[in-house]
Formats: structure tokens, C-alpha cells, sequence
């Protein structure tokens, strides 16, 4: 009873931050106009200077090599939903969905739900665990998701796919500032006072930023145009059943600590990327369905992440 109270209390402290961004949508604050600066300012300033301070004040040198290896555990868990994903395309998702059927069965929403939600339940301990989890699922979401993506629209090639636009996604400012501050661990940087006074204090805007956009997202895209066809279906089963269960039969494999456990499971069980939206407007692909899977998948979410922190406990 106390798990799933601590479990409650958390996703309910998200709901309120998103119902903020919806009701700042719905007065006309925030409107079409001017909702992208919230991505933006997570993407390229928040984001990059939160992993800079938490990174260099979570853990040592030591504790660094040694959660390094875990890694390859994200990997793995995201390279077999991958593969089940091509295979279940094929019978579940009409041609043109395809490619955002894999990318969003296989990758899930570690930046604007992943990092609130593992903070308000397992509190600052969790974020290198979280980071980890980051990394592997951001490189595969603007590789190998990016192309897939891509090869829904109508006019796909695969030299579009190898371009240096491609390699600056995949480095991009949130990659960079987590690899910035892994260097500065490891070589012991000392930086000045002032610099991580100014990104502690930018960082902290992360959460609530995020989580106003993902209302703001939520409020526009309106619940009545939600249907559940068998695509989706399948891409719910992906993101709350299918890639969780990996995560965990993988840790019979791989022997890690519990905490590690706990947040990797919980950020296997996220609903699918925002940015699926974003590259889906880009390639001129279905953006309407995309739009459809990543707010179906947001909502049901509420539900799932409560139900994962009892079975966790």
C-alpha cells in the first residue's frame, strides 16, 4: 500500500504539472505560435546544463566505470524489441505506418516523461541510472528510428539517410551535454562556481518545462481524436508489456543493483518519443498518426507507471 501511494503521489505531481500546461493552452497563453520554445529550451539549454551539474554531483570516477557497464543492458533490451518490432509490422500496421510502428515500439520517452517520473520516484539517486538508459535509447531513436521513420514517406531514398543533418540529430545538444560532463568527471575538470550555480539553476527548469509542453501537446491534440486500431494496439503492447518484459528477463542474465533495475524497467515502460511527431512532419510522412500513437501512448501511461512501481516494490 505505501509502493503504490509513493507511486500515485509521483505520477499525480506530473498530471498536475501537465494539466498546468493545458490549462495555459486552453487561455491562450501558450498556442501554436509560440508552444515549440518549450522543446526548445529543454532540447539546447535546460537539458544540456542538467546533465553537466546532476553527472558531475551523482557519482565518482569510480562509481562512473562501473555503471558503464550497465549500459549494455539498454542496448540489448532495445535491439530485441527492435527485431520483434519488424516481424510484428508486417501483421499489425498498414504500409506508411510501418516505420513509426517500429521506432515507437522499440524507443520510449526518456527526456520529457522518463526523467520527471524515475526524479519524483526514486528521487536524485536515480539519475545516472536514468542517463544510462538515456543514451542508449536516444542513439537508437535518431539511428536506426530516424530511418525507419524515413522510409514511410513516398519519397524515400537511402542516401537521404547518410547526411551529415542526420549526424547532427543524433549529436545533439542534450547527447553533448551528457557526454561534456562525463569528460569533465573523468578528467577531473574543475569548473567555476558561477558556471554550475547557472546550471543547476537552468537545469532545474527541465522537469516542469517538459511537462507543461507534453499538456500544452496533450490539450491540442484533443482526447476525441483517439482510436485504437491494430497498429496501435501492437505499439501499446510494445511500450507497456512487450519492452518492460525484456528488461526484466535481462536481468536474470545481467546481475544488476536494484535501483538500476527499478528505473530501467520503469523507463522501458514510457510512452513513445515526442520527437516521432516532429520527424514525422519532416519526411512528409502520416504526422496525424503519429501524433495518435504518442498521445494514446502518454495517456495510457498514467496508468501503467503506478502499476509497474507496485509490481517493482
Amino acid at each position: 500500500m505505501q509502493a503504490l501511494l509513493h507511486a500515485i503521489s509521483g505520477v499525480l505531481t506530473l498530471i498536475f504539472m501537465g494539466l498546468i500546461g493545458c490549462y495555459l493552452a486552453k487561455i491562450g497563453w501558450i498556442n501554436k505560435d509560440n508552444k515549440a520554445l518549450l522543446p526548445k529550451l529543454v532540447t539546447n539549454v535546460s537539458l544540456p546544463l542538467f546533465f553537466i551539474y546532476n553527472i558531475t554531483h551523482a557519482f565518482s570516477y569510480d562509481q562512473l566505470l562501473h555503471l558503464i557497464t550497465g549500459s549494455i543492458v539498454p542496448f540489448i533490451s532495445i535491439g530485441v524489441c527492435f527485431i520483434l518490432s519488424v516481424f510484428l509490422a508486417r501483421f499489425m500496421s498498414k504500409k506508411g505506418h510501418r516505420g513509426i510502428f517500429q521506432s515507437t515500439f522499440t524507443t520510449s520517452n526518456t527526456i520529457f516523461v522518463g526523467l520527471p517520473v524515475t526524479m519524483a520516484l526514486f528521487g536524485e539517486e536515480a539519475i545516472p541510472y536514468t542517463l544510462l538508459y538515456f543514451f542508449a535509447n536516444t542513439t537508437f531513436f535518431w539511428t536506426l528510428g530516424n530511418a525507419c521513420i524515413q522510409a514511410d514517406s513516398k519519397e524515400f531514398s537511402y542516401q537521404q539517410m547518410f547526411t551529415l543533418k542526420t549526424l547532427r540529430r543524433i549529436f545533439s545538444p542534450p547527447i553533448l551535454g551528457f557526454l561534456a560532463s562525463l569528460i569533465i568527471l573523468i578528467l577531473d575538470i574543475p569548473l567555476p562556481k558561477f558556471f554550475m550555480d547557472t546550471a543547476q539553476y537552468m537545469g532545474n527548469l527541465t522537469t516542469p518545462l517538459a511537462l507543461i509542453f507534453i499538456g500544452v501537446t496533450l490539450y491540442s491534440m484533443g482526447l476525441k481524436k483517439i482510436r485504437f486500431d491494430l497498429g496501435l494496439i501492437g505499439i501499446c503492447l510494445g511500450r507497456f508489456i512487450i519492452a518492460p518484459l525484456s528488461m526484466y528477463l535481462l536481468s536474470f542474465i545481467f546481475p544488476m543493483p536494484e535501483l538500476m533495475f527499478k528505473v530501467f524497467v520503469i523507463m522501458a515502460s514510457l510512452p513513445a518519443m515526442i520527437q516521432t511527431v516532429v520527424l514525422s512532419s519532416l519526411y512528409n510522412t502520416d504526422t496525424e498518426y503519429a501524433t495518435l500513437v504518442v498521445s494514446a501512448t502518454t495517456l495510457l501511461s498514467i496508468i501503467t507507471i503506478p502499476i509497474y512501481m507496485v509490481l517493482l516494490s
